[in-house]
């Protein structure tokens, strides 16, 4: 290997470690090394063979090199490009994931229409297929089918994909229907800190599941029983409010589900619910009651909505670079928050009449933006349960306030380390201030600069910090950008397609 590439291999792994905030003697802990060994690595002093380096992208969680494929994936901005024309947004890529662990109740037939091609449910159907179940792109690669077996083969999961999606937990509600004892491996997905299960263990345990952790393995008991009273949620979780969605669709029985999230994948997931035949009344509210049903087999077509988070991310982009941008197909029930705290804060817009998705529930809008001198909020950016501004959608506020005239205080008051995520736009040239883990202030208005660097590893700031660089001026480099494709489908191409210049990449 020679002398260069040591020396770019040992940056990335310096970057993911740093990113991960890691010490080097944490990662030579993780390797059983030593200090010194990680720190000659690192400098590029130091052969390394590509089974440390998998080794080492294992203990960061971060794709260093993709063994037998090509290296992992770049994007190389050019900024300061005003984008134009109009944009589609996607299908919720939460609600996709609640549905194909939805397919688990269903004996029969899935197909769902305009599913998300995202790395997140790539991980999901493979471990779907490593269990036996069929899944297969349908209609040019548009829309999926699933066709479950008759027993899944629990001891064939693929534990390497389950560990890397924390959507794996949803298999708890539907599995307890199934099978009285399974294992699944610990839940993955972005580094936002601690972020506990024992929602999830309070709530299942009503329905007779009982889960024992040891060595990276959930070990599952089933003895079903019957809530005997209503279940209240410890928290107004997404994904706690789908498990116990998930487990009363086959309750033999009415369950009232309280403080449950109206968010949009909930509400996705009801209506998916409802197609299979289960009754649910007070979708949209915090208050759930479920109508189950024993035994579902029945061929099903849904067409999940469209996702809210990624309709922020275009009205962000269309901000941060002075553009006129059509968005169009945005969710507007869930962005009403987000809308009106823009336009306090100065934002030119124009909204078409009200249309339905293709669920035929869901209410969409065509958003114009238009380039707007913006102030700072008098008030704090900081998210709430639904219908308040959603948890998901506070990192693009960082980018949208660098812009903004004056200061602006977000606080993150959910996630442990995502606030100090948003502090590498001052590699861009922002000016934020972290306070506390969970809390920045953003001064604007910001010149922005271009920048080489690792992308965070967490799904929303890295595409804030993409934001950022398509508004620098020069040329910006984000490397290893898996976490933004967990999340967004040809994100890169489809900015291009309005104006953005963004070059794709492998190094290795």
């Amino acid at each position: 290997m020679s002398d260069d590439y040591l020396v770019r291999i040992g940056k990335l792994i310096r970057d993911a470690r740093q990113h991960r905030g890691w010490t080097q003697t944490q990662l030579a802990e993780a390797l059983g090394t030593s200090q010194s060994a990680v720190n000659r690595i690192e400098r590029g002093n130091q052969n390394i063979s590509l089974e440390m380096i998998a080794r080492i992208g294992e203990a960061l969680d971060s794709e260093i090199v993709s063994l037998g494929y090509a290296g992992p994936m770049h994007l190389r901005v050019v900024g300061r490009r005003r984008l134009s024309g109009s944009i589609d947004v996607k299908t919720s890529k939460n609600a996709c994931v609640a549905l194909l662990c939805g397919s688990l109740l269903n004996k029969g037939r899935t197909v769902l229409r305009r599913v998300a091609r995202i790395e997140e449910v790539f991980r999901l159907l493979e471990v779907l297929n490593s269990i036996g179940v069929r899944t297969r792109w349908i209609n040019d690669g548009v829309d999926l089918e699933i066709v479950p077996p008759a027993d899944l083969d629990m001891d064939g999961m693929d534990a390497e994909a389950a560990r890397r999606t924390r959507s794996i937990i949803m298999f708890l509600g539907p599995l307890l229907h199934r099978m009285d004892h399974f294992r699944l491996p610990y839940a993955g997905g972005c580094d936002l800190g601690t972020r506990t299960i024992e929602p999830h263990m309070i709530a299942l345990r009503r329905f007779g599941l009982d889960i024992t952790a040891t060595e990276g393995i959930y070990h599952a008991e089933v003895t079903r029983t019957a809530p005997d009273r209503p279940i209240v949620l410890t928290e107004r979780g997404d994904t706690v409010t789908e498990n116990a969605l998930l487990a009363a669709a086959r309750h033999d029985g009415v369950t009232v589900i309280r403080n449950a999230s109206s968010n949009y994948m909930v509400q996705d997931l009801c209506f998916f619910l409802e197609a299979l035949g289960v009754r649910v009344d007070g979708v949209g509210t915090t208050t759930l009651t479920v109508h189950g049903v024993p035994n579902i087999d029945v061929d099903v077509d849904y067409s999940p909505s469209e996702d809210p988070v990624e309709a922020m991310s275009l009205v962000a982009a269309a901000v941060v670079t002075e553009s006129e941008l059509t968005i169009r197909r945005v969710p507007i029930e869930f962005l009403e928050i987000e809308l009106a705290v823009l336009e306090e804060m100065g934002l030119d817009h124009d909204r078409s009449a009200e249309y339905a998705a293709d669920n035929g529930r869901t209410r969409l809008i065509d958003l114009t933006v238009r380039p707007s001198k913006l102030e700072a909020p008098i008030d704090k950016i900081h998210p709430m349960p639904f219908p308040g501004l959603n948890i998901d959608n506070v990192p693009f506020f960082a980018a949208i306030a660098a812009v903004a005239q004056g200061q602006t205080l977000i606080h993150d008051w959910v996630y442990d380390n995502r606030a100090i995520y948003l502090t590498d736009l001052n590699r861009l040239g922002g000016r934020l201030q972290l306070l506390d883990p969970h809390r920045v202030l953003v001064e604007g208005p910001t010149r922005w600069r271009a920048a080489e660097m690792m992308c965070p590893p967490a799904l929303r700031p890295a595409v804030v910090v993409l934001l950022a660089m398509m508004a620098a001026e020069g040329t910006s480099v984000l490397r290893n950008v898996y976490v933004i494709n967990r999340g967004y489908e040809d994100l890169a191409e489809r900015l291009n397609s309005v104006g953005a210049q963004i070059e794709i990449f492998r190094d290795i």
